[in-house]
């Protein structure tokens, strides 16, 4: 059961950074209440404040610039990145993966940065935006800070933004020249977060060779985890099909994942080989298409 708390309801996004402050330590956010409400009823969180910041219109919008790249705003739905032109044109990624994130209903009522913002490591979009190199843009009534989505996150359920600092922003870089990217998880339902989920992106140069590789594991740890071995294994190498099993041996190993009812630990680095395998090798052919 849900316990009394005070509901906030800001107009601006001025107003929500002023109200976060005067109630700091003391004020949840939701945006959706796609995954804020489940604890809250299970009586796992409780709040004196709840400030519902779903209404602000100025943080939902996709915009893209062939030089900055893309902005998300922070209440864009996930059903607004699945169905948008520009983001299936430049990252078509994102779209796939928006396409199996939960069920229809919740894509279109979820937000990209609540979701972010709730640090579930089994999330799906916070693998392939790391891949894509991804920053959020936090602010607070002091002001506002960009960090990369790599160094967002700090234990599970957990991330770097302080208790007065609210997501407003996800930015991501023009994709390079020649790149490729993929992302699948595997689940034992359709449309279920996944028992683990691995994102990838490479990019090659004019002589064939890998001139840049990115992969980044879901649920396999605390956090998501960016396979920097696995990495490595691709980086500067001409590409083979022994080197993608290598690199699925080496994310194996970055990963530290916990055996669940879903998947004992030995399963998932199974999957975690396999699935790297395969989106590496995916995103190299579309990358030297």
């Amino acid at each position: 059961m849900i316990q009394d708390f005070t509901y906030l309801k800001p107009g601006t996004v001025k107003e929500a950074l002023t109200l976060l402050t005067d109630h700091v330590d003391e004020c949840k956010i939701v945006c959706g209440g796609q995954s804020l409400l489940i604890p809250m009823r299970q009586g796992l969180l409780v709040t004196e404040y709840l400030m519902d910041i779903k209404g602000l219109d100025e943080l939902s919008y996709i915009k893209y610039d062939a030089k900055e790249g893309l902005k998300l705003g922070a209440t864009t739905t996930h059903r607004a990145i699945e169905q948008s032109d520009v983001i299936k044109k430049h990252y078509p990624v994102l779209a796939l993966m928006e396409e199996r994130l939960a069920s229809i209903q919740t894509r279109n009522w979820g937000t990209i940065g609540g979701n972010l913002a709730h640090a579930d490591s089994a999330g799906d979009p916070a693998p392939v935006l790391m891949t894509l190199g991804a920053k959020v843009k936090l602010a607070s009534a002091k002001g506002e800070r960009i960090i990369p989505l790599d160094e967002f996150y700090t234990d599970l359920f957990e991330s770097a933004m302080e208790h007065d600092e609210m997501i407003i922003e996800i930015q991501v870089p023009p994709p390079a020249a020649k790149m490729g990217a993929a992302y699948q998880k595997f689940n034992l339902l359709q449309n279920d977060m996944g028992v683990v989920g691995v994102a990838a992106m490479m990019t090659a140069d004019a002589n064939g060779t890998c001139k840049d590789a990115r992969i980044v594991l879901g649920n396999a740890g605390v956090t998501p985890i960016r396979a920097k071995n696995a990495e490595q294994v691709l980086i500067g190498k001409k590409i083979s099909d022994q080197l993608f099993v290598e690199a699925g041996e080496a994310a194996a190993g970055d990963a530290d994942p916990v055996g669940d009812i879903h998947a004992s630990e030995d399963f998932r680095r199974h999957l975690i080989k396999v699935l790297t395998k395969r989106m590496a090798k995916q995103a190299w052919e579309q990358a030297s298409k």
